[in-house]
């Protein structure tokens, strides 16, 4: 079960143990330069909001009106991180336009361990952009699509699904 309460994405599992749950906000924060150079980590600024798209659904394209579920309205001067909370383990794999951040890999569904394409909480608190080496990041930001600066695009050469994909797995027995 998914919830959206309070700009926070709320996944429970109730069938595997009543304290199986893991809640994802998306922290609002800088966009340092794109320019190989090392950058201390941006300060937090707040939480974004997440609008189900059924809400706003005259107003946004048609293809997300099709797909629903959520939408970050966000700038493209800004950028984001990916907060996650909860005391009970979770593997939680993150993409955008289906490329893992994690592993920088194509999407795939279930869990890969060579190489890992999932964080595992409460162990990893966040996820503050795409794994494009060790030690190395870009962040999450907003980019439009069809324009070649996806991590989509750049990857795959299209644009077709963009956006963020969450799925999250709670330990089972």
């Amino acid at each position: 079960m998914i919830e959206l309460l309070n700009n926070q994405l709320t996944f429970r599992f109730p069938e595997v143990h009543q304290k199986a749950v893991c809640s994802i906000d998306f922290q609002r924060t800088l966009r340092i330069p794109d320019d190989n150079r090392e950058y201390h980590l941006p300060p937090g600024l707040g939480r974004f909001p997440v609008e189900h798209v059924d809400n706003f659904a005259d107003k946004l394209p048609e293809a997300w009106q099709r797909h629903g579920g959520v939408f970050v309205p966000m700038y493209q001067s800004e950028a984001l991180w990916i907060n996650f909370s909860g005391n009970y383990p979770c593997a939680v794999k993150i993409a955008a336009g289906k490329i893992n951040a994690v592993s920088g890999e194509p999407w795939s569904n279930g869990l890969s361990d060579d190489p890992q394409d999932y964080a595992v909480i409460p162990e990893q608190p966040w996820l503050d952009g795409f794994n494009v080496s060790e030690d190395f990041i870009r962040q999450f930001v907003a980019m439009p699509l069809g324009e070649g600066f996806t991590a989509e695009e750049q990857i795959t050469g299209t644009a077709e699904h963009g956006g963020l994909q969450i799925i999250v797995y709670p330990m089972k027995n």
